[in-house]
């Protein structure tokens, strides 16, 4: 644990000071008058955009590692040396707008997300690629042909860029995975200013979307120590749907802060691509752009969604030879290293067909009709709830937003967006490749942000309203003191004596070793997961060839 606080201090140094040097870029370049005062955690969460594309950058040309993290570290000083009056001044004025008792919950908070990522469940695909992905990046930074020697290495996300930069795996220890804990530590305290509805005596719609975020960070408590692209994708999605309804509803007039989140929403789809929908919400800053007939701010923010996508699109090329592997509709390159049509198919359809609950491949064809069926039964109960909800509140909210807008309600027609967004995104993840973990964000707030943005919308507190608000309050209470108290209960029976200095390593298997060209690689002896220090593996004998004299130089199909 004392290893993760280590961890986690300096990605919030690093982050915040880069967010700051980024937002004032930015900020100087389009202006911010009458903007919206940015609060602590988007300085953060603009840091770990531009950290995360600088990871990418850097692979790009070298290993993650040392020089990347001296490079880092570099720039924060200098920034801070440079800019210490303003970033001084805009720290203290963070703190003092803060509460001693908020101040004293954030600490809480910081040692209770380093206690659950020092600890807890090693996701099955962390043993099965992603510790392998990690590795890679910190050992070469980008191999081409990756992907041939394992097709999974060609499941490129950015958030294995940023896990290799913070692993520290250049002290010689071992790799540390705290970025998924860190990005759910920044996620509650977004969260926790939902006891602000207390104050003000009445919910607002980012409350709602706090209250399901609450529920998935102790959903994945024990598991946050694995550096899995589903998490990072969910909770950078939470955080970009709540501040979107915030700004939405204070009224903010200004396009910029809208714009920013934009442009988290394009980073989002560099994490995972089931994101790509949430780039919707793109709709309202363009609005506003446009009718302020802003060129310089359309083609400014254009080119940044354009930077943040480009060395996310550039290692994919060189990892599998195509611009969004597995998808082989887009077929731009002839290179060399280029995964084969027929085994990037199979592996797209292998996604799809795993998401319904079927293992055979061959199944693939099958309507909606024929496995819909046996995956909605093979759900929790919770999830069959949210799932039949969700399904109805697509349409609804589509006509909400079409009123919303035709009646000139500019608030309700932007919370609306959000909601058609979401719907959006869980209509994509239900017929694509619905397994709960790609999409959960989207089953869980689907319907609660339609339906509760129509009660907001129509339900007042005069006369009988009133009785319908106590008795939603009334049912948060009882299912929040329910759900906290079976997540402590399960928190304390799990609790373990061990890692409180250092953090649990990633697992590891007995494998065996084979020879390529005369290079030894390894495979498991047993099932298909490798870890992390079986390097370099994959789940068999893989049939590939080197482009060159060695690992650097990448690999070829042995058929191609």
């Amino acid at each position: 644990m004392l290893s993760v606080c280590l961890v986690f201090l300096y990605m919030l140094l690093s982050a915040y000071i880069i967010g700051f040097l980024v937002l004032a870029a930015i900020g100087r370049v389009f202006g911010r008058e009458g903007c919206r005062r940015i609060k602590a955690a988007g300085y953060v969460m603009a840091g770990l955009v531009t950290l995360t594309v600088y990871a990418q950058f850097f692979s790009l040309f070298y290993k993650v590692g040392l020089a990347a993290n001296l490079l880092l570290v570099f720039v924060c000083m200098i920034t801070a040396a440079a800019f210490r009056e303003k970033l001084w001044k805009l720290v203290k004025e963070q703190c003092t707008s803060i509460s001693i008792g908020r101040k004293i919950f954030y600490i809480f908070l910081f040692f209770l997300f380093a206690y659950g990522t020092s600890r807890g469940m090693i996701h099955y695909d962390t043993g099965l690629y992603h510790a392998q992905s990690i590795r890679w990046i910190e050992e070469y930074g980008i191999v081409k042909g990756l992907g041939n020697l394992h097709c999974r290495l060609a499941y490129n996300s950015s958030a294995f860029c940023l896990s290799a930069l913070y692993s520290f795996s250049f002290l010689g220890g071992q790799s540390y995975h705290c970025a998924a804990g860190f990005f759910a530590l920044v996620l509650a305290g977004t969260c926790s200013e939902a006891a602000e509805a207390w104050k003000r005596k009445r919910l607002l719609l980012a409350d709602i979307a706090r209250m399901m975020g609450i529920y998935y960070l102790m959903v994945i408590f024990d598991e946050m120590i694995s550096p899995a692209s589903d998490y990072f994708m969910v909770l950078t999605v939470f955080y970009l749907v709540i501040r979107y309804l915030e700004l939405a509803e204070e009224g903010e007039k200004e396009w910029l802060p809208f714009g920013l989140l934009a442009l988290l929403g394009v980073y989002a789809v560099s994490l995972k691509l089931s994101a790509a929908f949430v780039v919707l919400l793109a709709v309202k800053p363009a609005g506003m752009l446009v009718k302020e007939r802003n060129g310089k701010g359309i083609v400014g923010f254009l080119g940044l969604g354009i930077l943040i996508l480009l060395p996310f699109l550039a290692r994919n090329v060189l990892i599998s030879g195509w611009l969004i592997y597995p998808f082989t509709a887009v077929d731009l390159f002839s290179v060399d290293w280029k995964i084969p049509k027929g085994i990037a198919d199979y592996d797209a359809k292998e996604i799809q067909v795993w998401g319904r609950g079927i293992y055979d491949v061959s199944r693939y064809g099958e309507s909606a009709a024929q496995w819909i069926g046996s995956w909605f039964f093979s759900q929790t109960a919770l999830d069959k709830l949210f799932i039949l909800a969700g399904l109805g509140a697509v349409p609804i909210s589509f006509v909400a937003l079409a009123v919303g807008a035709v009646k000139g309600q500019d608030r309700q027609r932007d919370l609306m967006l959000a909601a058609v967004t979401v719907n959006l995104s869980f209509l994509f993840w239900m017929f694509s490749a619905p397994l709960i973990r790609y999409g959960c964000v989207y089953v869980w707030l689907a319907a609660p942000l339609t339906f509760g943005g129509l009660a907001l919308w129509l339900v007042k507190k005069e006369q009988w309203g009133n009785y319908f608000w106590y008795g939603v309050y009334c049912v948060i209470a009882f299912v929040g003191v329910y759900k906290f108290w079976a997540w402590g209960k399960e928190t304390v029976a799990a609790y373990s004596p061990e890692y409180w200095i250092v953090q649990k390593d990633y697992e590891n298997f007995e494998m065996e070793e084979y020879w390529i060209e005369g290079v030894k690689f390894y495979c498991p002896m047993e099932g298909d997961r490798a870890g992390y220090d079986a390097f370099p593996s994959s789940p068999s004998k893989a049939g590939i060839k080197f482009r060159g004299t060695g690992l650097e130089d990448g690999f070829m199909n042995k058929e191609w």
